[in-house]
């Protein structure tokens, strides 16, 4: 599959080598200098994964992902000189899949190209199915169907985004069992994990999403000191 990236970045050096990387790679490739000309490239064409710096003129990264994510369900991946945990929290609570800062390794940015891409193609798969499902998993009022991929609570759907649905599989095919933060990251991001605030805002997020009281989850359930697991109801 020939996959187009949009690189979203006002610093004219980064933008293109970013772009040089991403060709050399086979990939199919768009530049925008801001968050305005990024939305108006993705009503021209077709995108499977945004690489999107936080601060720009015109337009933030943060301004423009909170738009796209309203439409469009590819990986995001933030770009930031800035370090700060809570730049990071806000830019995955928004929407992004991942976090890039700067000054950064192009070897890395591209290996989290590929690994978020192979993810996508395998849930774009998963999503164009229509046949009848087999792989069905319900817990109370909550069902996933991972050969459509599309998840339900008490008969409404709900929208995740691919990182929150590849979570939730996760647990739903081990109700009951308690998954450290370190687990989940190892096996979903399929990378050893580092820095767990990713997998905790994804599921954050995902709570939003899927329980009626967050604050108060029936589904999504800490256990203290050990990880999270799915509910048995």
């Amino acid at each position: 599959m020939d996959y187009t990236v949009l690189v979203v970045e006002d610093d004219e050096e980064i933008r293109k080598g970013i772009a040089i990387y991403l060709k050399n790679q086979g990939y199919q490739v768009l530049l925008a200098a801001n968050g305005k000309e990024g939305l108006e490239l993705l009503d021209k064409n077709t995108v499977h994964l945004a690489i999107v710096d936080v601060m720009m003129p015109v337009m933030d990264g943060i301004s423009m992902v909170m738009q796209l994510r309203q439409t469009y369900e590819f990986p995001v991946i933030f770009l930031s000189a800035r370090s700060e945990d809570m730049d990071k929290i806000t830019g995955l609570n928004i929407g992004a899949d991942d976090y890039v800062t700067k000054p950064f390794v192009p070897l890395e940015l591209l290996a989290r190209v590929n690994s978020h891409l192979r993810r996508y193609q395998k849930f774009l798969q998963l999503s164009s199915q229509n046949q009848p499902s087999h792989n069905l998993y319900v817990v109370g009022g909550l069902e996933l169907d991972e050969e459509t991929a599309t998840v339900s609570v008490d008969g409404e759907v709900v929208k995740l985004t691919p990182m929150e649905y590849k979570i939730l599989l996760l647990l739903m095919q081990n109700p009951g069992r308690v998954f450290p933060a370190e687990e989940i990251y190892q096996r979903v991001w399929n990378e050893r994990a580092v820095n767990t605030d990713t997998v905790m805002v994804h599921l954050r997020n995902l709570r939003s999403k899927i329980e009626f009281d967050p604050k108060n989850p029936k589904y999504v359930k800490v256990v203290w000191g050990i990880g999270y697991k799915i509910e048995k109801i």
